[in-house]
């Protein structure tokens, strides 16, 4: 595909467009990241997976070190310190050991890297430079220890999420206090008691409010106008909004990024998917009920990213049959990543068709199970690990796949194969009923035997 070719659905204009980057040797990302307090759901993980799939996609077309992806950590936020509270576990100990598990549990879904990861914690400094500078431009004030945004200073304050004023209103994250402007305004800064965390300035003793955190790390990172700023639907208004607000306020600038994507909701039985509503469950639960974690990723793309997904325990194992097919056609086929399918790229070119673009990656299996020649085999498995690898599937080597990790009280691959020895054996000798006896006891345990040309090969059923 040509860079030419990548089509995306901007939410600041409501339409698909072709992507061009300000700068072709630095195409810049930013995607909302956790608030580190507690496990992450699925929903969280959602945008995770989507956005490495652009990262991927980016990487492709642009070269691996002309993309800068950023992906915050925010660590400091009232979440965190009601956790505290009730815990009554340090705040850095909570942070730490969320954070942890969040890139654990990322790393599990086969997540890279961002090309940088800040901590709010450490960006003090430049959201209270931030905070100054809109207060000497008459876009923000001081009352009672707090800092607010003045949204009425803005005459377009609403651009991304085109919002009535009682919704506006209604977004604000406070309640109408009294040093308030207008009921619209919203935190930059408010004061901390002796036990909260807080940082000295200006204003007094305090922290930051969510939304100038994501404005002073973008700023730092990727500079005051970059290419593509993505998270969730849930985060167009306020929060995103609101990042337009200081940012282009504080810089006079026309835009802050110049494509804004949402991914949508995953629900359950139709309602969104949330810790405050009680009806999820974590990346972390799925791992350790034994989910593979490359079939949970293929869960969250088998939906197209912008609309909502319902995410099932069944689904997710639909999703590992479907990479059963996918390992199974690779399966003693000597062959590295080289060429993606072009069907494959035209799909994610197509503003991230994930589901066309998994259809793309099983036509190509189809094509590898028929195919007798080795040279055709060999580039047809290039190909299919090459469009795995821009979605993010089929890192593991076949053979591995199939074998799994040992259940609890199951078998270890040592013991499966010492089995397989002495079946061969049996056979060998002509004892057939003993060979017998050992394929039926192994697949009374879940390991299905494949004999071949090759030999022997296993793998644990579902």
């Amino acid at each position: 595909m040509s860079k030419a070719d990548l089509q995306l659905h901007n939410t600041l204009t409501r339409r698909k467009e072709r992507f061009e980057p300000l700068d072709p040797n630095n195409v810049r990302m930013y995607v909302c990241g956790p608030t580190v307090y507690d496990f992450a759901h699925i929903g969280n993980a959602r945008p995770v997976v989507v956005f490495d799939v652009l990262f991927r996609l980016l990487r492709h077309i642009y070269g691996a070190e002309q993309v800068t992806y950023a992906r915050n950590i925010t660590d400091v936020e009232d979440k965190i310190i009601e956790a505290a509270d009730k815990s009554g576990e340090p705040i850095e100990a909570i942070t730490t050991r969320t954070t942890k598990a969040y890139q654990d549990d990322m790393a599990a879904l086969g997540a890279l890297n961002p090309t940088v990861q800040p901590r709010a914690t450490e960006h003090i400094g430049q959201m209270i430079a931030m905070m100054e500078t809109l207060v000497e431009k008459g876009h923000a004030y001081a009352a009672e220890g707090h800092v607010l945004f003045a949204v009425a200073s803005m005459a377009d304050y609403g651009q991304l999420s085109r919002h009535n004023r009682d919704e506006i209103i209604a977004g604000a994250r406070v309640e109408v206090a009294p040093y308030k402007k207008d009921p619209a305004d919203f935190v930059l800064w408010k004061p901390s008691t002796p036990e909260q965390p807080g940082w000295e300035s200006p204003w007094g003793r305090g922290r930051p409010g969510w939304h100038i955190e994501c404005s002073a790390m973008a700023e730092k990172h990727l500079g005051q106008t970059f290419d593509i700023h993505g998270g969730g639907l849930d985060l167009t208004f306020p929060h995103h909004e609101n990042e337009i607000a200081q940012s282009r306020c504080a810089h006079g600038t026309e835009l802050m990024a110049r494509f804004w994507m949402h991914n949508g909701y995953v629900v359950v039985n139709g309602e969104k998917m949330s810790k405050s509503l009680g009806n999820f469950f974590t990346v972390r639960q799925l791992l350790d009920e034994g989910l593979r974690g490359e079939a949970i990723r293929l869960a969250l793309l088998s939906g197209h990213y912008r609309a909502p997904l319902d995410i099932t325990r069944d689904k997710i194992a639909e999703c590992k049959g479907q990479l059963d097919r996918l390992y199974g056609a690779l399966r003693g086929v000597k062959a590295s990543a080289e060429h993606p399918p072009a069907k494959l790229l035209d799909a994610l070119a197509d503003d991230l068709n994930t589901p066309l673009a998994v259809a793309a990656l099983h036509e190509v299996a189809g094509n590898l199970n028929k195919a007798t020649d080795e040279g055709d085999r060999a580039a047809l498995a290039g190909a299919l690990l090459a469009g795995g690898e821009l979605l993010g599937l089929l890192w593991e080597d076949p053979e591995a796949w199939f074998k799994g990790d040992t259940a609890e009280g199951g078998l270890s691959a040592e013991e499966i194969e010492a089995l397989i020895a002495a079946r061969v054996e049996a056979r060998k000798a002509k004892d057939f009923a003993e060979s017998d006896r050992i394929r039926d006891d192994l697949q009374a345990k879940g390991i299905i035997l494949e004999d071949g040309p090759a030999g022997t090969t296993w793998k644990r059923g579902d």
